[in-house]
């Protein structure tokens, strides 16, 4: 009977998870199409919904802790549920990234930008894929999914050193868009950043089910 509560209780959390990691997609999405519009409305929009963000972090949290304190779940069930905490703390942080995104967004709308925006959605595109791609591997448990959404993050750094080169050029070339290109390194920076939370999502799919985080003990 506890067993079967506790069942309950984890996949009460996975849909919780899955609707903070759906608000934080939406925010990374928005983030870049306020960005590529030139749209403070929707920056702005972005920026007042991480409070919502925040909220349900803590919420889930709280449901963690007592799920711990009541349940007093054992090996794979409490790395678990220690896992979800640490996911929601990450999702929360790249929501954190979406919101600096749209501060950013709102710095630049009257000037025009230096170049067609092309490469920084595209990068944040995979970066939005990878954060979905890893919770689904998280909820259903499926190292294999882990592993593929994990490699995905080396065309995000491929991408990002692409646009560092192009932007530094810029900047070598005219003094008047070191400014401009300065806030579109930040914004690639911080998708890189989101990216990267993304891999710290496929890990714990391996320490769940293996124990430790190193996605490299999944060749042998």
């Amino acid at each position: 009977m506890k067993r079967l509560q506790l069942s309950k209780e984890l996949t009460k959390l996975h849909n919780d998870l899955l609707k903070l990691g759906s608000m934080v997609e939406e925010s990374i999405l928005y983030s870049i199409k306020s960005l590529k519009n030139q749209d403070c409305a929707l920056a702005q929009h972005v920026i007042d919904f991480d409070k919502n963000i925040n909220n349900l972090e803590e919420e889930i949290e709280d449901k963690c802790i007592k799920l711990i304190a009541t349940q007093q779940p054992m090996a794979i069930d409490l790395r678990e549920i220690c896992s979800i905490l640490r996911l929601i703390a990450d999702l929360e942080r790249m929501a954190d990234h979406a919101r600096d995104i749209a501060k950013i967004t709102i710095k630049l709308s009257s000037e025009k930008y230096i170049k067609p925006l092309i490469d920084i959605p595209r990068m944040a595109d995979l970066a939005t894929h990878m954060v979905k791609k890893a919770l689904d591997a998280f909820v259903k448990k499926d190292i294999e999914l882990a592993r593929y959404t994990w490699t995905l993050d080396e065309t995000v750094d491929a991408i990002y050193k692409q646009v560092y080169r192009e932007l530094l050029t810029y900047m070598i070339e005219d003094s008047k868009k070191i400014t401009q290109s300065t806030y579109f390194l930040f914004i690639c920076s911080h998708i890189e950043r989101i990216a990267d939370y993304a891999k710290n999502v496929c890990e714990k799919v391996v320490y769940i089910q293996i124990g430790n985080y190193n996605m490299k003990d999944l060749d042998k």
